[in-house]
């Protein structure tokens, strides 16, 4: 079955890049079809921010950018075009109010997500987007290096001046994005970079997260290190888990080593959970509570300095005696526990899989696309945004500011071609 429809742009997924694709290219009064495998628009927002939808960051342009790699350069055509304000401002007029909290990040004020995406589908009905949900896209058709239209499995071919391409990475794969875009680029021509689980959770070697899963913690130092070199290090919670460590601060350092997992070398997360104190004034405050309360059991002493679920695996792990009275610990077994206070060490094994992965790290070469209109060098009239790009970004707000902004780029850049 071949049905030719006269649509002057097609956008390929339905997530945000392509909503907001789809959105600006329709308010340029261009014809436009939104084709998306899943039934539903927006799957995949539903899901941020745990169910709530961190929607973009306040950061200033310079601040956000930072968060941002490995091209940071660019996005900032992208920014200049449509930035977190540009946002706010779409989704206040769609009757979606928002809320800033802290670091910069927003939400919408109800803390549904489902109120972006429906805000989004209403937006995009009013400006006249014909929506075809249940409908994959096959390949690209492309002729003498232009792109004329898409090939679908239910509706056959369907015609276009411009094609966005929009179908996310391989992150949450339940949601509808499950890399089906790199594929049809790859054939198109593009070098994609290999895609890997970022932002994910953490495997670690040994019994000392099995022993801790559940256990929270907020206000402290992970940093990680490749073969005895610091990549990075980030402040704020974590979370063990009983396959190793999770929580903002793990899924952020995950970045810092993603492409570090394909290589041969020792990587470490080491965690300090009195950041606040270096060696010195932890001795200092040790020795203190030991003279204040000499008689008092090492356990309590130690309960000073830890959650209550955190003691015993302190104490089998640096082979101190619990119920001995806190004066006659040793220099040495005071060592000791600074040293698990301030260092403590996970030999990083893996990551978790793009199930649990919120953003794919790698993807289409960014020397591959326009960054003023996201259009492939490559193939005339095609255009590429979001997560399928090879840029992504820290948590809080920052990836989904990349689709929207990258998305409205390509859907205005489409309709004016």
């Amino acid at each position: 079955m071949t049905n030719t429809y006269p649509f002057d742009v097609v956008v390929v997924g339905a997530g945000a890049a392509g909503m907001l694709a789809a959105l600006a290219a329709a308010r340029k009064g261009a014809a436009v079809a939104l084709i998306e495998k899943m039934e539903r628009p927006g799957r995949k927002i539903n899901i941020t921010g745990k169910g709530r939808c961190n929607i973009t960051n306040t950061a200033p342009m310079a601040a956000f950018l930072e968060k941002t790699g490995p091209d940071q350069k660019f996005l900032r055509n992208a920014f200049a075009r449509f930035f977190a304000p540009h946002v706010v401002e779409l989704l206040n007029n769609l009757g979606v109010d928002t809320v800033e909290e802290r670091g910069g990040r927003v939400f919408p004020a109800s803390n549904r997500a489902a109120d972006i995406s429906e805000a989004l589908a209403r937006g995009m009905k009013l400006a006249g987007v014909t929506y075809k949900g249940n409908c994959r896209v096959k390949r690209l058709v492309i002729d003498e290096g232009c792109v004329t239209g898409v090939e679908t499995e239910t509706e056959g071919l369907i015609t276009a001046r411009a094609v966005v391409v929009a179908t996310g990475g391989a992150s949450y794969p339940a949601t509808g994005s499950s890399g089906d875009g790199y594929p049809m680029l790859r054939q198109a021509g593009h070098t994609i970079t290999p895609v890997l689980p970022a932002l994910v959770p953490v495997e670690t070697d040994g019994t000392l997260a099995v022993k801790l899963q559940g256990v929270s913690l907020k206000n402290v130092t992970a940093s990680v290190w490749r073969d005895g070199k610091k990549l990075g290090e980030e402040f704020g919670e974590m979370l063990f888990a009983h396959f190793g460590l999770t929580g903002p601060i793990i899924l952020t350092l995950s970045r810092r080593f993603a492409q570090e997992m394909n290589q041969p070398c020792n990587l470490e997360i080491r965690v300090d959970l009195k950041p606040a104190l270096d060696h010195q004034k932890l001795d200092e405050r040790l020795l203190r509570e030991i003279n204040e309360n000499g008689n008092r059991q090492v356990q309590n002493t130690i309960h000073t300095l830890l959650p209550a679920s955190m003691v015993d695996a302190c104490l089998q792990e640096t082979g101190i005696e619990a119920g001995k009275p806190s004066h006659q610990m040793k220099a040495d077994e005071r060592k000791r526990l600074r040293n698990w206070l301030k260092e403590l060490r996970f030999p990083v094994k893996g990551v978790r899989g793009f199930n649990e992965a919120i953003v794919t790290r790698g993807g289409v070469s960014t020397r591959e696309v326009d960054p003023k209109t996201m259009q492939s060098k490559k193939i005339k009239g095609l255009y590429i945004a979001g997560e399928l790009l090879d840029v992504d970004a820290d948590t809080g707000g920052y990836n989904l500011q990349i689709a929207f902004s990258t998305g409205w780029v390509a859907g205005e850049a489409a309709a004016t071609r």
